[in-house]
């Protein structure tokens, strides 16, 4: 909703104030100009691109109109999911779980979860690490350093599609320079022309420029950054599951390694200890 919002400000305020200034709109539609840059970064992407990224660029560009981050409600159902699994282990022991990890979409617990059950990088991450814990007599400090390598790898292929915008958008202002010195180009052709076609055709050739420059910084540079917030709120569930797993695993009781948990969610996600408490009971 905001990215929609945003757009119509930027530009609302970009033709508002050139129509304020009374500027000729008409001048302003020069379709070639935006084929000539549009299609150069279009080119251009292509070009820099392996076939896989740019499947994965334009299937997460979507997110930004779609995106909403995790909530308190899946957060507590993450920590309701980690603390069912913990109190099972605890209780009936370590292989107990085996059926759950292995088989997550017929678990119990993990059907409990539905906004759980339907994240995939989260439910495989919970699922492999625990399957390292059972299978392994896996110290909290190694088990947290494989974390880490998976996470920081997760983390790296989720800024790509950030990243590769923002080459494009690094790039827009000099591809409108280029539109803006094929008008120029055009415009010498015309030199014999009265005045009134030349500064037609002058500023025909400067609108690319502009076009450049305001696809750039008010749209695709943009884009890129909200991709890099997706990405890096997409780490915090992931963070939240290593800290309970590492705390389990080191010894503490499963309402200690939830709470442990709890207080790495941001702020404006995270469920209060009454929350939290009055959850697990439900």
């Amino acid at each position: 909703m905001f990215v929609i919002i945003g757009i119509v400000v930027v530009l609302g305020s970009v033709i508002g104030g050139y129509l304020l200034e009374h500027g000729n709109i008409h001048l302003l539609f020069q379709p070639v100009e935006l084929l000539i840059i549009g299609g150069a970064a279009l080119g251009a992407f292509f070009i820099s691109s392996p076939s896989k990224i740019v499947g994965v660029v334009m299937k997460n560009t979507i997110k930004v109109f779609s995106a909403k981050g995790a909530s308190k409600g899946e957060f507590l159902e993450l920590l309701g999911v980690l603390s069912s699994i913990f109190t099972k282990m605890r209780k009936e022991g370590l292989i107990a779980i085996e059926s759950d990890i292995e088989n997550p979409s017929q678990s119990p617990i993990f059907s409990k979860y539905p906004s759980i059950l339907k994240n995939h990088h989260a439910v495989t991450f919970i699922c492999d690490n625990l399957k390292v814990i059972i299978s392994t007599n896996v110290t909290s400090f190694e088990l947290e350093n494989i974390m880490e390598l998976e996470i920081e790898s997760h983390h790296h292929e989720a800024l790509i599609p950030a990243h590769s915008v923002n080459k494009i958008a690094d790039g827009l202002p000099a591809l409108g320079i280029v539109a803006a010195v094929l008008g120029v180009v055009l415009t010498m052709a015309k030199i014999s022309e009265p005045p009134e076609v030349l500064g037609h055709s002058i500023g025909a050739a400067l609108v690319g420029t502009f076009l450049g420059v305001l696809l750039s910084y008010g749209f695709v540079g943009p884009i890129g950054t909200h991709l890099e917030h997706i990405a890096n709120e997409d780490m915090v569930l992931f963070q939240v599951i290593k800290i309970a797993l590492v705390s389990f695993v080191g010894g503490a009781a499963p309402q200690i390694a939830v709470e442990y948990a709890r207080r790495v969610i941001p702020s404006d996600a995270k469920p209060g200890f009454t929350e939290l408490e009055e959850a697990m009971r439900k």
